[in-house]
């Protein structure tokens, strides 16, 4: 969708986005180069910065608006930060905290990155606990009055600003007071506000419960018209399910994750009245030592590459200056590293090739094919001159749609996908008769493809750790009924592939 006229027949314009909090700035680096190194390092690629905002305060009530960056790391006794932006940073020390917030959207702007400006809490704190006074409207810290006026005072800020291309209305809606009744007012309220202040922006509409539940849409709209500037958000983690649980049972709890996802979410995406949705908070515990975050992460990477839904990971910064009473506090989340210095996890990046490329244009006479997606690696499937392997999605092989217990065919050719044993590479020939050219989903999390043996066997996709070959072998926590083990010790992922529509 086009931010500036609405027009849902322009060419797609995805938001592949990294999450970013101003506390989090890295002082140490002299002048602007901070500003210009990491913008210009996130605008590669179709990667965009998305900007976490300020608590609203800061605009709206002179206590906080007028002060300075010197007066508030001396308010929280950040010596170490003061002396790196005195030595490398003076020109900010004197701006008050809207003046640099304002710097860095410019800065980014400068660099061709778009800006989606976010209100995540009211005062200047950490989110987002249950019982922090910020979850729902109402709560001790959060008075509808000054957030619709902080709304419109931030529209107003940046109006013009062409880096700026939307507004979040507010940050993971929680707690014991949310009900529909009020999101729906305020969410209206809320809307039209940015709406009649700039009706340029996009105006993105969270949920309730973390921002993970818009399921109540399905028998009530919102009921506001923006020009087709409206769009939906949601957040997904791995959260509130224990690693040991997913390692037991991947693939069921994959398949209850994402249809959770669809059912309270993805649905507003399809149907006579689709929108645009924003998955506005993904993320792992990018040290890898968290094993719910391992696996789930693979099991989202093949909705959203389906889907082909715009999104923003969790988190950019390496560190904070300040959070929750630690200094210089490490973010395990980070794309950067504790120093900022580098990338915290390189291999996970390049998880996110297919998802970070523009797959599906909605306006377009050209046919769909199917690339075959390998989430756990990010890698897709290629047609090799000797074997079938795992390469750069840029360049997959393509194939036609597939229908369960169907052939998976080569597009525009008469070959298809066939087994030939356990353990033996993967092949493609004229042979599409046979049982072991038809493909069904054999486990409950949709992502295993499975056909039989010359015994009547199942056997699966699976990714050759030591060479990316595509082979076929023993289905993973699957028994010969097709049926999930109730818990498994094996990983199933290096089994999970995701047929992911494309036109482009």
């Amino acid at each position: 969708m086009d931010s500036r006229s609405g027009d849902r027949k322009k060419s797609k314009i995805s938001l592949c986005e990294l999450g970013f909090a101003p506390a989090a700035y890295d002082c140490r680096r002299p002048g602007k180069e901070a500003l210009e190194l990491y913008s210009k390092a996130d605008s590669c690629d179709g990667l965009q910065l998305r900007e976490i905002h300020m608590g609203y305060v800061y605009v709206h009530q002179p206590d906080y608006s007028k002060l300075t960056v010197l007066e508030s790391l001396d308010k929280y006794g950040l010596k170490d930060a003061k002396a790196g932006l005195v030595k490398n940073n003076p020109q900010f020390l004197n701006m008050n905290v809207v003046e640099v917030h304002q710097a860095v959207v410019n800065e980014l702007g400068k660099n061709k990155v778009m800006v989606v400006l976010d209100n995540h809490v009211s005062q200047p704190k950490w989110c987002c606990g249950g019982g922090d006074g910020n979850g729902f409207f109402g709560d001790a810290e959060f008075d509808p009055t000054e957030w619709l006026q902080g709304l419109a005072a931030v529209a107003r800020t940046y109006k013009g600003n062409s880096a700026v291309i939307g507004m979040s209305l507010r940050n993971e809606l929680r707690g014991d007071r949310q009900n529909e009744a009020d999101w729906y007012k305020y969410m209206q309220e809320g809307a039209m506000t940015i709406h009649r202040e700039n009706p340029d922006y996009l105006v993105i509409v969270s949920g309730l419960s973390y921002d993970t539940n818009l399921g109540f849409l399905k028998a009530k709209p919102l009921g506001v018209n923006l020009n087709n500037k409206l769009v939906y958000e949601a957040h997904w983690y791995s959260f509130g399910t224990p690693a040991d649980k997913w390692g037991a049972e991947t693939n069921h709890l994959c398949g209850a994750a994402a249809k959770t996802a669809r059912d309270n979410y993805v649905f507003l995406t399809t149907g006579d009245n689709p929108f645009p949705l924003f998955l506005s908070e993904f993320g792992i515990d990018q040290r890898g030592v968290n094993e719910a975050d391992n696996r789930y992460i693979s099991c989202l990477l093949a909705v959203v590459a389906e889907t082909d839904i715009d999104w923003a990971l969790w988190t950019f910064q390496g560190s904070y200056m300040l959070r929750e009473g630690t200094v210089n506090l490490e973010e395990v989340y980070g794309v950067n590293d504790l120093n900022w210095d580098r990338p915290r996890n390189p291999a996970f990046l390049d998880r996110l090739q297919l998802i970070r490329q523009l797959n599906q244009e909605p306006k377009t006479n050209r046919p769909t094919y199917y690339i075959m997606f390998h989430p756990q690696s990010g890698q897709c499937v290629h047609i090799g001159k000797t074997n079938i392997v795992l390469d750069n999605c840029k360049t997959a092989s393509r194939w036609d749609q597939h229908q369960d217990g169907g052939t998976i065919k080569v597009a525009g050719s008469p070959q298809c996908l066939g087994v030939v044993g356990d353990g033996n590479a993967a092949r493609v020939s004229d042979d599409c008769s046979s049982n072991g050219n038809k493909w069904k989903y054999v486990s409950s999390s949709g992502l295993h493809l499975g056909a039989q043996d010359g015994e009547g066997k199942y056997l699966c996709l699976e990714r050759n750790a030591s060479d990316s070959t595509l082979v076929t072998k023993k289905c993973l926590c699957v028994g010969d009924n097709l049926v999930d083990f109730p818990t498994c010790a094996d990983n199933p992922e290096v089994q999970w592939f995701k047929l992911v529509p494309a036109n482009v």
